[in-house]
């Protein structure tokens, strides 16, 4: 069975609280904010916004950069969403790319290594904080003394943890301890500091999924899998309509298609694909952006019950 949710961005609070009323009837999964200080809106507060409008839809952040957040300030922030929409919150934390959103907070990027360690460092004082322990960590990387978060306290016993990534170190982690590895594909940040190469062929995939696998071993329940979905269209054309971005992205077409950060076809099309990606990937869970949302809605049932083939689109 397949599990859709959806990244979006406030712009304004009638089409915001219309975006969730439609996500949630629609039976998507989970509303998602994304985390860009001073590039984007709060991520928390439009949940909240979208919390008051729902009352079944998962919200969290997709993902909150763990570079530029502090521990207390982001359980905080996650403990009072789960409050105020009844026990809905999910914790989304990823290690940080944008060289600009770490200087406007005083501190330079570090090393792809110093974001990792900090990113684990701060998803771990997260947990323990909605917990209800008693962080003090005192590191290059982070430093907090006798940090507790009396109030509020979540609703649920333990928040959902996404750990958004690509990079190899995180994804064992993140397959030792997340509730969800979020597949993004990203390679190496480019020049303008926002857009990624990506990491999507074939090799690349299995190799990132390694990662994840050894890092679970042990694990009785592993991680749910699941793929940021960059690129949606229901086509009758998937070759031309996959043209241009395999074409930006140095890939061809039949490698664009066989990702699973791309879903484009037709509905029979799309629902082999999403079976397939689970057969060979383990991936159950999608994410795609807001401008989705039309077009994939009425493939929801369809596709939420194909479980591990395409028989249940016919």
């Amino acid at each position: 069975m397949a599990i859709f949710s959806v990244q979006a961005r406030a712009t304004d609070a009638a089409s915001w609280a219309e975006l969730a009323r439609t996500v949630e009837a629609a039976g998507f999964d989970a509303l998602h904010a994304a985390d860009h200080p001073g590039s984007g809106p709060s991520p928390f507060v439009a949940l909240a916004a979208a919390a008051a409008v729902t009352g079944t839809l998962g919200l969290g952040s997709y993902v909150s950069n763990a570079g530029v957040r502090e521990p207390l300030l982001l359980a905080s922030d996650v403990a009072t969403l789960d409050v105020v929409s009844g026990g809905r919150a999910r914790l989304g934390v990823g290690a940080g790319h944008t060289p600009g959103e770490w200087r406007a907070v005083g501190r330079e990027r570090p090393d792809v290594a110093g974001r990792v360690r900090r990113c684990v460092a701060v998803a771990e004082a997260v947990r323990a904080l909605l917990a209800g322990d008693e962080v003090t960590v005192d590191t290059p990387d982070l430093a907090a003394f006798a940090a507790r978060l009396d109030e509020p306290r979540p609703v649920q016993d333990r928040i959902p943890l996404t750990v958004g990534t690509a990079n190899s170190t995180l994804l064992r982690w993140a397959g030792a301890h997340a509730d969800v590895v979020g597949l993004t594909g990203f390679g190496r940040t480019l020049p303008d500091g926002h857009r990624h190469e990506a990491r999507w062929r074939e090799d690349q995939i299995e190799a990132q999924l390694a990662h994840v696998t050894a890092g679970a071993a042990g694990r009785s329940t592993p991680s749910a899998l699941e793929a940021l979905v960059q690129h949606f269209a229901v086509t009758d054309d998937a070759g031309a309509t996959a043209a241009p971005a395999a074409a930006r992205l140095g890939l061809t077409v039949a490698e664009l298609l066989a990702t699973p950060f791309a879903l484009i076809g037709t509905a029979d099309e799309i629902g082999t694909a999403v079976a397939a990606h689970e057969r060979r990937w383990g991936v159950t869970r999608f994410v795609v952006r807001a401008d989705a949302v039309g077009a994939l809605a009425p493939l929801l049932p369809r596709l939420a019950g194909n479980g591990s083939t395409s028989s249940a689109l016919d």
